[in-house]
Parts: C-alpha cells; sequence; structure tokens
C-alpha cells in the first residue's frame, strides 16, 4: 500500500460496505450488571435497576478478554493505519444519543459502520488520521441509542530529550570548570599528594581537607568497559561503549568511548581524552589514539 493514496482508498471501500455484521450481547441486561454499574458511580437514582442507565449501553456488547474475530471496521480500519505506522491512538469524539431505557432481559446488539477517514492531518502529536465510525445499538430491529465515535491514529513526533546532565557539588565545581575550558582536572591533597578521581571533601590516605588540583594530559588505556544496549538514555543512541580509562597519571576516570565499533574495543587500547559540549555542561569522553 502506498500512503496516504492507499489509505483513502482502503477506507472509501471500507466505508461502501455499510454496517457490520451485528455483534450481540453475550448477556441480556440485568439487574446485577445495573447495581453494580450504579453503586460505582453513586447513583442513586430510584429508576434504577427496574431500567438501565443509558450510558451504559455500550456496557451490554462489550467483546470481552478473549473476542472472537470480527468485520468491526474501527477495528479493521485500525489495523491499516497500524500497517503504515500510525500506531498510536487518542478518542477525540463521541456523541450518543439514547431513544429509550433499556430493561432487564432486553438482549441488544450492535453493528458499526465507517463514517469517514481524514488524514494525514499534522496535528500537536504527530501526524496522524481522524477515523470516524457511527454504532446504533438494537433490540431487536429497533433502534435504542446511537453513537458517533472518532479517534486519531497518529504517528508520535519523535521525542526530544535532553541529554542526563551531571549533579555538580562543592567538591566536584573545580572538575567541571575545568572540562569547560578543556582542562582534565584531578583532585591533589595538598597535604600528602595524593591524587584522586572522582573527587571527594577529604583526602583517604591523610584526612587531609585541602584539596587542590593538577591538569591530566589526558593520555590513558582501556582499564575496562561495557558495551550499553539497554535501557536507553536520554540524548543517546544505543549501543554506545562507556570506558573506564587508566590515565598516566595513575587514577581511572569513566567516559564514553567515541567513534568505534563495540566489537574493536580491547582492554588496553591507548586513548586521549576529548571534550563534548552538552547542554551547560562539557563532557570529558575519549577517543582512540
Amino acid at each position: 500500500m502506498t500512503a496516504p493514496k492507499g489509505i483513502s482508498a482502503v477506507a472509501r471501500e471500507m466505508a461502501a460496505q455499510g454496517e457490520c455484521t451485528p455483534r450481540v450481547a453475550r448477556d441480556p441486561v440485568n439487574e446485577a450488571m445495573i447495581n453494580n454499574w450504579t453503586e460505582a458511580l453513586g447513583d442513586d437514582n430510584p429508576a434504577y435497576p427496574a431500567v438501565a442507565p443509558p450510558a451504559m449501553v455500550q456496557v451490554w456488547t462489550m467483546r470481552g478478554l478473549h473476542p472472537n474475530p470480527d468485520d468491526d471496521p474501527l477495528g479493521r480500519m485500525s489495523e491499516v493505519l497500524d500497517a503504515e505506522g500510525y500506531t498510536s491512538v487518542v478518542a477525540t469524539n463521541s456523541e450518543q444519543t439514547y431513544h429509550r431505557h433499556l430493561k432487564p432481559g432486553e438482549r441488544v446488539a450492535v453493528t458499526s459502520r465507517l463514517e469517514e477517514v481524514v488524514g494525514p492531518k499534522q496535528t500537536a502529536l504527530g501526524e496522524g488520521w481522524f477515523v470516524t465510525t457511527r454504532s446504533i445499538w438494537r433490540v431487536g430491529d429497533e433502534p435504542v441509542a446511537e453513537m458517533m465515535f472518532r479517534i486519531l491514529k497518529f504517528r508520535p513526533k519523535p521525542v526530544a530529550r535532553a541529554a542526563v546532565t551531571p549533579m555538580v557539588s562543592k567538591d566536584t565545581e573545580f572538575f567541571w570548570v575545568g572540562t569547560k575550558i578543556g582542562e582534565l582536572r584531578i583532585q591533589k591533597c595538598a597535604a600528602c599528594g595524593a591524587l584522586r578521581h572522582p573527587p571527594g571533601p577529604m583526602c583517604p590516605r591523610c584526612n587531609a581537607l585541602d584539596p587542590t588540583f593538577i591538569v591530566s594530559g589526558g593520555l590513558g588505556e582501556v582499564y575496562s568497559y561495557v558495551v550499553h544496549h539497554h535501557p536507553q538514555v536520554p540524548g543517546k543512541r544505543t549501543p554506545f561503549v562507556i570506558a573506564l580509562v587508566e590515565l598516566e597519571e595513575g587514577v581511572r576516570m569513566l567516559g564514553e568511548l567515541l567513534d568505534v565499533d563495540p566489537e574493536q574495543v580491547k582492554i588496553g587500547m591507548p586513548v586521549r581524552v576529548r571534550f563534548v559540549p552538552s547542554g551547560e555542561f562539557t563532557l570529558p569522553a575519549w577517543e582512540v589514539r
């Protein structure tokens, strides 16, 4: 099929077929279901359950958990649109007309016909088609209720999702200030000279609380890595490689390994830092050297 001409052609053919085969209610209108409905809604109208609330009309002809295939036009048209990529749905209009109350013991049947399919239309949700059906409920040959029902079958717009941003604290602020100007900074204890990453408030060697930093040369080797397939990460396309790199200064640092086939990544692979803008931040990543 070639959309949209193919979709319109199928819709015209389906509309010309008129009403579908009647779907007969599994059970007759009954007081037990009326009581459950009115109790759930808090409707204490004294007319019930001698008659059924008009809005219950769809309840009697629901398909159930394991429905048999039928020629309902809404379902058939939805399958056509699904096949063309219009897989999402939202109801837009429903107008019901009630001709009389249903009474316990009556068994209803419903028929539906396709009125129109309009599209493709550009909407806030994405490009889609408006599908309108009209259903009639009958007891025998007598129409008791009607409904115009319209849905939008649409292809969702790609979601623009911002990349995950780092959490900045008093202890890590110097690091992100450095990446912004192209420096890969490593925390250094001013007392004993120990290097550490990630940064922290206290030196793990001597417990000093006055850290400073050095600027790394940005060279190292892949110490370990993972190939991330799932779940999806905002701002990233899977699969991608996250590498733990051992820098020449002796500390290890995580970052994405860029522009490399995951199958080609090896332990000991020589890499260098590459700074990647991401919103308000600049992230350290790695590239093969």
